[in-house]
């Protein structure tokens, strides 16, 4: 039989981060397996549900490289939880025709009454079965009925997990939970059970804050007489203080990973070590997740996110990447930091910049913070270290060099330098000193890629209009 794996999030907000590294595991799981891979949207809460949350989630996973074999489905590219709720319904019809569920009439200020009386004799608050086994002829009026399902009420319910192993609750704990409520819609404990049934699911993989829902969904697979899945429970990603991740440890959605200026595949490998390993291997690619992944190399305990280290894998994945890909992808952000859109000349620049560049750039951004100065046409902006390397006597040797630079032909990193070790040599300086103050009069910085070869991209003439404009004065 086939694997079919599922990503099942809901359309209510952004694309959280843990819930990429579930789809990760899922997409990995049915690739490794020559299986399949489907996207579910759980849009069944109409008032919280948004197309631009779809539309986010689509995004999310297109960014990501994780395309689901689904997206032909019924014109929208995915299966929507929300259509089928008919299909929901029915079923809960069919477990009340064999037995397996009953409708409850109990009103809700007589189940508020019974959950006082639990509390106030210190019981379990949960459905004390009153309707279980009394005719719908003793109905109230005027009272819509749920339907609860017919749990077993003795023995004990087992999960054997892939990842946690075998798990098991008396079945006394869990009580008849309603399948569908008073309005005719369906809770989620049946949808998710009706919908993974319909599809196909063999593997449901899904985070381990899942777990406790797990022993009453098997419990409607058995009330239908349908085959269980394997459960596969991931342990949750935590901050880097222990504390599960959320917004304040700065970044919780896919997207802002993104906009932080960090490469998809960077992000695929680094949520790829998050409970899951293959000996040391740091830095895995695609191909090679796809060949060596399965559920047995993931482990119980939870995984603290760590933003260094993903800086640091992203650096690797930006020192490989193609100059022209990073310049495509750093375009928009150096843009908005220069207010403007780059010409096709800047972008090639920015092309010919990269090498210098990107070694030295964790993210994105930082090589577009790098960039700018490349593209000043007015004065530029020098910050307070490099103020202080335009002394007087600096602005003299600038002049004397741009006197020298302005008879170069060959205007090329190595020959830029040569002119400064040979000005350097006969005055008795050292190279530094006079490189430095260069530096801030074309940058305005102290740090910044090779100068000379910064020289040669910036071009003669607009070298010596930044140097003038120090020394002109």
């Amino acid at each position: 039989m086939p694997i079919i794996t599922r990503f099942a999030p809901s359309p209510t907000g952004y694309l959280h981060i843990g819930s990429v590294r579930t789809a990760l595991f899922c997409w990995l799981f049915a690739k490794h397996h020559g299986g399949q891979f489907l996207l579910r949207v759980e849009d069944t809460d109409r008032a919280r549900s948004t197309p631009e949350s779809v539309q986010t989630i689509l995004e999310g996973m297109e960014w990501l490289g994780l395309d689901w074999d689904n997206k032909d489905y019924d014109g929208q590219g995915y299966y929507s939880q929300f259509a089928q709720r008919a299909r929901h319904a029915e079923v809960a019809r069919q477990m009340v025709a064999n037995g397996t569920a009953y409708p409850c009439y109990a009103s809700p200020e007589e189940l508020d009454a019974m959950r006082a009386e639990q509390k106030e004799k210190g019981l379990p608050q949960r459905y004390d079965g009153r309707w279980r086994d009394r005719s719908a002829s003793d109905a109230p009026a005027g009272i819509s009925p749920v339907i609860r399902l017919k749990a077993p009420q003795t023995g004990e319910t087992v999960v054997t997990d892939a990842v946690m192993g075998t798990i098991t609750v008396q079945n006394s704990q869990l009580d008849d939970m309603v399948l569908l409520r008073a309005d005719g819609t369906p809770t989620y404990m049946l949808a998710v059970v009706v919908d993974d049934h319909d599809m196909g699911i063999t593997h449901v993989v899904r985070g381990d804050d899942h777990l406790t829902n797990t022993f009453r969904q098997i419990q409607i697979y058995k009330a239908m007489g349908w085959e269980i899945p394997v459960f596969a429970h991931l342990p949750m990603i935590l901050g880097p203080d222990g504390a599960k991740l959320s917004k304040r440890h700065g970044a919780p959605a896919v997207s802002d990973y993104r906009d932080r200026g960090y490469l998809p595949e960077a992000v695929q490998n680094y949520l790829l070590r998050l409970c899951w390993a293959h000996g040391d291997d740091e830095i895995i690619s695609t191909e090679q997740a796809i060949a060596w992944f399965d559920l047995d190399g993931i482990g119980k305990s939870p995984a603290r996110f760590d933003f260094a280290k993903l800086g640091s894998v992203n650096a690797h994945y930006i020192k490989q990447a193609e100059d022209r890909r990073l310049t495509d992808l750093t375009a928009p952000i150096l843009e908005r930091l220069l207010g403007q859109a780059l010409t096709q000349a800047q972008k090639d620049l920015l092309t010919r910049a990269m090498p210098d560049l990107k070694p030295r750039a964790q993210t994105l951004v930082e090589i577009a913070e790098m960039a700018v100065f490349y593209f000043h046409t007015g004065s530029i902006p020098v910050d307070e270290k490099a103020q202080k390397l335009l002394t007087p006597e600096a602005k003299q040797h600038l002049s004397a060099l741009a006197e020298l630079l302005k008879e170069k032909t060959d205007f090329t990193a190595p020959s830029i330098e040569n002119v400064f070790r040979a000005y350097a040599e006969a005055k008795g300086l050292k190279l530094g000193s006079i490189a430095q103050p260069f530096r801030a009069a074309l940058t305005g910085s102290t740090v910044s890629p090779p100068i000379f070869g910064v020289a040669a991209l910036l071009g003669k003439q607009e070298v010596l209009r930044r140097v003038c404009g120090w020394v002109c004065n």
